[in-house]
């Protein structure tokens, strides 16, 4: 089966190309900049010429093949006028894909999108998933909560480096899941024709707070944090006055996103109809807890080498100046 994949070089598109090509697949890399992703070649991914701001690119970079997997998300430098570009360019892809015969279309979406959809980021989502639906393909939708891979700028690096950790004033909680188990589950889906027409969720055994994630972090680090709290209605308004200057559209659009975050239900939802249809045991997948204790004990030694050189460059120095 040969792979066509859009988002290539972003956090999870990436964890999709290793895993198919480590798992026979062909596959090729939707791109607009081949030396941002050259090492996507160098993995032994082939790189094609592809921009959905430009339809005419979409068609060629089809050809010999088999499934689709949309890993891509919206520019945000210009959001607005990248809604409309980005989601003509995947109308012109769907249509090609028809064309083209593909076998299946994997697309990625948000846990709970319909609820949010006047959000333009979201809002494009459930467009391209209902549009999707109904086009005829045999199509697979992924609804995710969130990465671990993001929670380590977030969250980790912060309190390693004794800077303040920003949060929101909530209590809800989202089911994070590594971006590799994500790759992993996606690639599988390929193989099975149970997940064809299928909108699945994609979420991590357990739902995490903030102050949960913190207090994970302190544990494993031995470091304190320092918190800093944001009231919700602080960013309702913030989101408003943004809203009222178009230069702004794209921060009260992130705004918003973090409202939906405060104050929707937890994001998270029952797995086990996936782990049946793939025939994969939920315990295969790695906990947060175990991801960031790999990460600190990576960080920790690192520190300690560098510690270690620094002290034997100053006893050196020491004993030199003795003679």
């Amino acid at each position: 089966m040969s792979l066509l994949v859009l988002g290539a070089t972003g956090t999870l598109g990436r964890q999709i190309v290793r895993r198919a090509l480590d798992e026979g697949f062909q596959v090729k890399c939707f791109v607009r900049n081949f030396r941002k992703a050259a090492f996507l070649k160098e993995w032994g991914a082939e790189l094609v010429y592809g921009d959905l701001k430009l339809p005419e690119t979409i068609p060629p970079t089809l050809l010999g093949i088999t499934a689709i997997v949309d890993a891509s998300t919206a520019r945000t430098s210009d959001l607005y006028n990248a809604a409309k570009i980005d989601l003509y360019g995947k109308y012109i892809l769907i249509e090609a894909a028809k064309k083209a015969y593909i076998k299946r279309y994997i697309f990625f979406s948000i846990l709970n999108a319909h609820k949010y959809s006047e959000i333009p980021l979201i809002q494009m989502k459930v467009i391209i998933e209902d549009y999707l639906i109904k086009s005829g393909l045999d199509y697979t939708i992924f609804n995710l909560a969130g990465f671990f891979q993001g929670l380590i700028t977030q969250y980790a690096l912060p309190i390693l480096d004794n800077q303040t950790v920003w949060i929101t004033d909530d209590i809800k909680s989202m089911a994070y899941m590594d971006t590799q188990d994500i790759a992993k589950l996606t690639v599988r889906s390929l193989s099975s024709t149970k997940t064809k027409n299928k909108i699945l969720p994609m979420v991590g055994y357990k739902s995490w707070s903030s102050i949960e994630i913190i207090e994970l972090c302190e544990k494993l680090s031995g470091q304190r944090s320092k918190i800093s709290r944001i009231p919700v209605f602080i960013l309702h308004l913030l989101r408003r006055l943004t809203y009222l200057f178009q230069w702004s559209w794209n921060i009260s659009d992130r705004l918003a996103f973090t409202v939906v975050l405060t104050n929707s239900d937890s994001l998270n939802t029952c797995m086990s109809e996936v782990y049946s249809l793939l025939q994969i045991n939920q315990k295969e997948n790695e906990r947060l807890e175990d991801y960031f204790k790999e990460y600190f004990s990576k960080v920790m030694k690192k520190l300690k080498e560098i510690n270690y050189k620094s002290t034997n460059q100053s006893s050196r120095k020491i004993n030199n100046s003795n003679f």
